[in-house]
Parts: C-alpha cells; structure tokens; sequence
C-alpha cells in the first residue's frame, strides 16, 4: 500500500506561519491530503509541545494520533486510519568552521516526549527555544547530531533541503562540500537527506556520494524496474 508522508512541517508557533497549525488542522489536512505520516514541527518549543502531549495519544511505537475529543467533525468524511504523528523540529544551526561562516537547517525526528523533553533542555542551555519553532542556534551541526545521539540512538537526523543557497549542508553560501566536513566521524549517522526545492531526487543521483542516502523529497514516485535499487521517497 502506497504510504505518504510530510515530515518538514511547522506549527503556528513557527515565524511566518499560518495560525491554524494545530494539530486538529494539521490531523484534519493530513486525511483530506491522504498523508499517513506526519512531522509535528517545533517539538522544541514549550508551548507546542505541552499542547502535543494534551492532545495525541501513543499509537504504535514512535507514533502518536489525536486525541479522539479533538478530532474535527470534517475529518469524519474522511474514513479509514487516523493520521500518525511522529515528533519532529527543525534547528537553525549559524556558526563558524574552517573560516566560514555557516548556515545549515536540519530536521530532527525522535521517537517519544521524554526525548524531546530532554533534547530541548540541552538546547535552551545553548540559546533561546521560546521565541520561535525553528530555534537560531549557535550550535554545529556536528554537536547537534552528538546531543541528538546522547539524547536517543533511534533518533534520526536530517539535513534539510540540502541545495538551498543560503541555509543548508550543500548550500553555495553558507554550506559545506561534503557531508564528511560538516559531520566528521559522526557521518555514518546521517541515513537520510531531504532534497528541499531547490532540487529533485533525479538531479541527486547524479552524485554518487549520496547514493548510499535516503531521500525525503516533495516528488512522489512510482516504482518503476528501472529505478530498481534506489530510494523510497516521502512527499
């Protein structure tokens, strides 16, 4: 069965957000789009993360679905399995290394609250959580993914849109060459790379160094014996 999901999203807690990203508006969307799997967005923040853990229940392992209580009657048109949610935020990473100074956004996905809840304490000892779901942090990408790690081995760290210019790991302006430069020995532990707008799943395989990546990309494909081998996409 064909599974679609959005994992790059963001609440309204988020800058230049719309005020309906609730996860009401956000579990009603999900069906009426026919995503399965959807990212919170801004599990970092207080405030959204209090109203996450008041309103989803556990579902399987990792995933959590809405509160029956807050279900929307509109969603009712739209049988079958609810909408799961997995935890998940991004982090803007802004701080010098080999005499550049660089921009990189990353998605970071754990499997429970005590995690998240944990994650966040490391980083508002680094720099200011509250004002924003996608927090500005001086914090290398390379000491993200170790706390990430040292918060739960399960976690699973993406570098977002990875050709954007100014804000991602390959961008022209503020990114790196490689994906070895920007995490170090850390690298095996990056499985996966979101290809973003500025690029598709197409024009990544024409690199062979990210062919050993999963690639989380807005195209949705279907399998085809020739692309035998390759990737499984998310929308």
């Amino acid at each position: 069965m064909k599974q679609i999901a959005d994992l790059h999203i963001h609440s309204r807690y988020s800058m230049a957000t719309s005020k309906d990203g609730t996860p009401e508006m956000l579990d009603l969307w999900a069906r009426k789009k026919g995503i399965t799997l959807l990212g919170t967005g801004d599990m970092t923040h207080p405030v959204w993360r209090q109203e996450l853990k008041d309103k989803l229940v556990p579902a399987e392992q990792g995933l959590f679905r809405l509160k029956d209580e807050f279900v929307l009657p509109e969603a009712a048109r739209y049988p079958g399995t609810a909408p799961r949610f997995v935890l998940s935020g991004e982090i803007s990473s802004i701080y010098k290394k080999g005499g550049k100074t660089r921009k990189v956004h990353s998605l970071i996905l754990l499997s429970g609250f005590d995690e998240a809840d944990a994650f966040a304490a490391r980083l508002e000892k680094i720099g200011n959580i509250h004002s924003d779901g996608r927090p500005i942090l001086g914090l290398p990408c390379h000491d993200l993914l170790e706390m990430m790690l040292e918060v739960s081995e399960e976690g699973m760290y993406i570098p977002a849109h990875i050709w954007t210019p100014h804000f991602s790991l390959f961008g022209a302006k503020s990114g790196f060459d490689s994906i070895e430069e920007c995490f170090e020995e850390l690298t095996p532990y990056i499985h996966a790379l979101e290809t973003g707008l500025s690029s598709d799943p197409v024009m990544n395989w024409q690199i062979s160094a990210l062919d050993r990546y999963q690639l989380v990309s807005i195209l949705m494909l279907i399998h085809r014996p020739s692309l035998a081998g390759r990737q499984i996409f998310w929308i």
